[in-house]
């Protein structure tokens, strides 16, 4: 997107929660890849999709640095938890650090390692997903969850269109590769519908049918 309009959005916006934009400068200071970080629009636009659903179970697979984490657990319902699984066990102290400034330690619950050993294990039913892991095992993630999601539930995607990599008939890139895949194996799913927010980086929001 274009700089300049996407200032625009974000100044047009809610204001950025001051944790969060802490947390955004900290993750750009200290960790590579930073880009990573979901920032203000994305991360307003999870907080309110969750403020619409109201969930009671959360289940977010890639957690990174926290952002995206917090922002989805200020639509809880009193009670409520957000699980949140992430593979490198070096960010899980840093994440916590802030979930804690955000006052969300307590409905936020981590847990290290592949979300393909965690998630069978996981007795729960979701009332919401986002998932934004390794782009490589997006159908793996979807194939996981998809039956623990609630009727009427949604799943939220992220990185849909990889800068646009989507558009290439031929890719040596294997992140690329993984979207390719997924984005085409939803389109033969017969229990949701789906569309792609060409917001940040393409936002999959699926709706699995039912009530």
């Amino acid at each position: 997107m274009n700089r300049k309009l996407e200032q625009y959005m974000e100044d047009h916006s809610s204001p950025e929660d001051p944790v969060l934009e802490d947390l955004y400068r900290q993750t750009h200071i200290r960790f590579l890849n930073p880009n990573m970080v979901s920032g203000h629009l994305l991360g307003k636009f999870l907080e309110l999709i969750s403020l619409m659903i109201r969930p009671g179970n959360i289940l977010e697979i890639g957690t990174f640095t926290g952002y995206s984490a917090i922002c989805l657990s200020k639509g809880l319902k009193a009670g409520g938890k957000l699980i949140t699984i992430e593979l490198n066990d070096e960010l899980t102290s840093f994440a916590h650090s802030f979930f804690t400034r955000a006052g969300a330690d307590t409905k936020i619950t981590q847990l290290t390692g592949r979300a393909q050993d965690i998630i069978p294990g996981l007795d729960l039913m979701f009332d919401l997903v986002f998932i934004d892991g390794d782009k490589r095992e997006y159908v793996e993630y979807y194939k996981l969850i998809i039956d623990k999601v609630k009727p009427g539930g949604f799943i939220l995607v992220d990185n849909v269109l990889w800068g646009g990599k989507v558009l290439e008939k031929e890719t040596s890139d294997p992140q690329a590769i993984g979207i390719i895949n997924f984005n085409n194996f939803i389109r033969n799913e017969i229990i949701i519908d789906y569309i792609i927010i060409p917001i940040r980086d393409g936002l999959m929001m699926i709706h699995k049918k039912g009530k």
